[in-house]
């Protein structure tokens, strides 16, 4: 990484952070390069014996979206450790303070640094993941709405760890303590994108299908689409459980004639609903970085005033 076009804080904190800089470059660049091979393997034995090339690509696929899920964690850990709560626990960033630079110049310059490696980093790994993916998208286990398909393979995964890293600004600031500041700003990132993550479906209104009784001829649906709610069918419009007319008959296709059952319906969310909760996501989750962000600024400049 050169250096060359940096001056000043920035420049500083390239150089000082160099090392990592160069393993996050080398590590993307060889995931990058690792499955460009992998697909082109795979795409040259199509129709051949290709089954060898086809399970390597499932399985550099599948290590893949594990280890993107992971990303946000290691950003949010290093900025909250190595890079802020270290400096501030040793008292080296006041040399920096010495230098005619702000406090806030100081801690802006670190995160930009890291925000546009973040960006660039996680956009490229995106891009390598969906060259794999794009043959084994219709496979179950790699569905758009499986939750490592859907992170590795949309904005949401650059969201999350921008957030990350605003959180770990935040987080290094208050404890000062390396390892303790790394291990709670891991801890609370999982918890906010596990709560992100249960209301992802709800962001969006599902569409819904009816149809006849289970047991008869069922609703025909799309197998890429993400069901979130079946049931059955009254007269009235009131849903009752699937099990309902089962509890009653022990028959899935009888029902008595007091619960007035007309059909089953399904509530789903089509493959199109992908961008849209994708989007509404990024939205939710970089909002909540532009919080943990200016409130990393309120507590340096009220410690640095």
């Amino acid at each position: 990484m050169s250096t060359l076009a940096l001056k000043g804080p920035s420049w500083v904190t390239v150089r000082q952070y160099r090392r990592t800089l160069w393993l996050a470059g080398a590590g993307v660049l060889l995931s990058l390069v690792g499955m460009v091979w992998v697909r082109y393997w795979d795409s040259r034995t199509v129709g051949t014996n290709g089954v060898h090339a086809h399970s390597l690509l499932r399985i550099a696929v599948d290590w893949a979206q594990t280890g993107m899920t992971v990303v946000p964690f290691l950003v949010g850990a290093f900025v909250a450790g190595p890079m802020v709560a270290r400096e501030l626990e040793s008292g080296t960033y006041k040399l920096a303070l010495t230098q005619s630079v702000s406090p806030a110049r100081w801690l802006g310059t670190k995160l930009a640094v890291a925000g546009a490696v973040t960006a660039v980093g996680t956009i490229t790994l995106i891009g390598a993941y969906r060259l794999g993916w794009a043959n084994l998208g219709d496979t179950s286990s790699f569905l758009w709405y499986q939750p490592g398909t859907y992170v590795s393979t949309g904005p949401v995964l650059v969201a999350q760890s921008l957030f990350a890293l605003a959180l770990g600004s935040l987080i290094g600031q208050l404890v000062r303590r390396t390892v303790t500041a790394m291990a709670l700003t891991g801890l609370v990132t999982g918890l906010v994108l596990l709560v992100i993550a249960s209301l992802r479906w709800s962001l969006i209104p599902v569409k819904t299908l009816t149809g006849p009784l289970p047991g008869t001829h069922g609703i025909s649906v799309d197998i890429a689409s993400r069901g979130t709610e079946t049931g059955l069918l009254t007269a009235t419009g009131e849903r009752l459980p699937s099990h309902a007319c089962f509890d009653r008959t022990e028959h899935w296709d009888v029902c008595p004639a007091d619960m007035n059952v007309t059909g089953s319906y399904w509530d789903y969310h089509p493959a199109s609903h992908f961008w849209p909760t994708q989007l509404i996501e990024t939205g939710i989750v970089l909002a909540l970085a532009a919080l943990a962000l200016y409130a990393a600024f309120r507590v340096l400049r009220a410690r640095h005033a």
